[in-house]
């Protein structure tokens, strides 16, 4: 398949204008957005959605998300991801896997079927995890786009994913909020460095290959700024695979927590890597493709839960 967006394999870094669409589907009266919320994802590659789940369905994956961490002997090993120098807990991947819960999430038609309408194609998980960053203690993420890594170390083809985060604590300017440069996803930021066999034993916890560099992250901050979405509990912060995107760390008391669900569309299904030795295991991207069916939010939510 021809590498439509090389990284990782020339010593100096490249700015390549984007070639194919973020919004897939044009506004109808079905849609699941307005048609100034499909406008904004298009040119901002990120949209807000507050209230989108109500404070009974949020109490209860609080205390799902509560389960998780407070028994991290009860999942599977290598999906706990601690952070750098220390024993917190930095990531549970594969939630959807190992909590009922976190599957229903994932299909519910607030998430899947707004993310199937963007990219105009059913679409599967390729990925989900829970994110956490404990007061005090909780580390940066750095810039980086998704698709940079998707593509060179999972054989993304196309830019035809994106990303919900599901607040599940407040995110404040003040606790590590995510931050997004807008309008970044219209740019392919190539990186220098070869990938490393196993490269993802490292970078879950602190990324050194696939990290842009500072000036192209300058140019890309300088032309289209930056800026934090926060929120309450309940809140989803979606955005596409390609936008520019980090956090600070958290100093203060006030943990911040996110449940993070990758959409694909079934025709981007995975290749073969294009800037790695190998495939990066299952947990991380999947490729046994279960094409989701949006649940309606009036069906079986809230649920007792546990692990599927």
């Amino acid at each position: 398949m021809q590498d439509l967006y090389p990284t990782r394999s020339e010593n100096e870094p490249r700015l390549q204008p984007r070639d194919e669409p973020v919004a897939r589907r044009a506004w109808n009266p079905q849609a699941p957005l307005s048609a100034a919320q499909i406008d904004q994802f298009d040119r901002d590659g990120f949209l807000v959605l507050e209230n989108v789940f109500s404070e009974e369905e949020i109490a209860f994956l609080q205390a799902e998300t509560g389960r998780l961490l407070a028994d991290p002997a009860g999942l599977k090993d290598e999906t706990v991801v601690t952070e750098p120098g220390s024993r917190e807990i930095r990531s549970i991947f594969a939630i959807h896997m190992q909590s009922a819960a976190m599957a229903r999430l994932v299909a519910d038609e607030r998430l899947a079927g707004v993310a199937s309408f963007l990219l105009d194609d059913d679409v599967y998980l390729h990925q989900s995890r829970l994110n956490y960053k404990p007061g005090f203690a909780g580390k940066e993420f750095y810039w980086h786009s998704d698709f940079e890594t998707w593509h060179a170390e999972d054989g993304m083809p196309a830019m035809r994913a994106l990303s919900m985060s599901v607040l599940l604590a407040e995110n404040t300017p003040n606790n590590g909020p995510l931050m997004v440069v807008p309008g970044s996803h219209r740019t392919f930021v190539s990186c220098v460095g070869e990938t490393p066999p196993d490269h993802y034993r490292q970078s879950l916890r602190r990324q050194e290959y696939g990290v842009p560099d500072e000036m192209s992250l300058a140019e890309l901050a300088h032309r289209h700024g930056i800026v934090a979405p926060v929120g309450k509990p309940g809140t989803v912060v979606l955005f596409d695979c390609n936008t520019m995107h980090g956090s600070n760390g958290n100093i203060t008391p006030f943990p911040r927590a996110n449940a993070f669900l990758v959409y694909n569309a079934v025709s981007n299904r995975l290749t073969s890597p294009f800037a790695a030795p190998a495939p990066r295991p299952e947990f991380i991207a999947t490729r046994r493709i279960r094409p989701i069916t949006p649940v309606p939010a009036a069906i079986g939510w809230p649920f007792k839960g546990g692990r599927a």
